[in-house]
């Protein structure tokens, strides 16, 4: 027996297809390493006009300088890492062709769904609805689970096999957080995101308060 046999395996972050219908996953994408680090950013969303963003004009209405017209809007940022040759188990003879396919998809619409618009479009169809894609989730460990929309997606391939196939990438992936704000009233995606605030909300509860002596304040403000 290894001595390391009680040592953990590191749990992965993904992304995982969703049917918004059924709920059930399609396709569960495992990044092959976690990335060493991730770029968040929050923005309110300030109730009234700019003025209420701070910045002490007069475009804002006063009574609405505390208020918000729904969650922030989250953004989050990182580079993965792809390479074939940290897998050497797992046959690749197209290299890892797949792998970037499958992220690929998750930003083109299917070739069945665009001869269907393009069928829709000879038929004489006024108005073409814009293809909906499937739910997306990201995951960072079990407290990180949260509808997204990719929004950036560059590759960058570094190595190359005899064939050409590429077997070593880093990508840049940019995701939206996706909210109540932006999905319709009982979407699944809108409870999944309720459920992700709710976590927040449990985590936010379990820090520890400050005193106001801590920040050389008295007793009262």
């Amino acid at each position: 027996m290894s001595r390391y046999a009680d040592i953990p395996k590191p749990i992965r972050s993904g992304i995982v297809v969703v049917d918004p219908d059924r709920g059930t996953p399609q396709r569960i994408i495992v990044l092959q390493f976690n990335p060493d680090t991730l770029e968040r950013s929050l923005a309110p969303q300030a109730a009234g006009g700019s003025g209420d963003a701070g910045g002490g004009g007069s475009g804002g209405d006063r009574n609405e300088a505390l208020r918000l017209k729904g969650p922030a809007e989250e953004n989050w940022k990182f580079t993965a890492e792809i390479d074939a040759t940290d897998q050497f188990e797992v046959a690749a003879p197209d290299g890892i062709h797949p792998e970037l396919a499958t992220l690929e998809m998750l930003v083109h619409p299917t070739s069945a769904q665009l001869r269907e618009a393009s069928r829709q479009t000879r038929k004489g169809t006024i108005e073409i609805s814009p293809i909906e894609m499937p739910l997306t989730l990201f995951t960072w460990g079990s407290k990180r689970v949260m509808p997204v929309r990719l929004t950036e997606l560059s590759i960058n391939e570094s190595a190359f096999d005899v064939n050409l196939n590429p077997i070593r990438a880093s990508l840049g992936i940019g995701m939206k957080v996706l909210s109540v704000s932006d999905l319709p009233a009982g979407h699944r995606g809108a409870d999944l995101y309720l459920a992700h605030l709710a976590q927040k909300e449990r985590l936010a509860r379990a820090a520890r308060s400050g005193r106001l002596a801590e920040l050389g304040l008295g007793r009262g403000l």
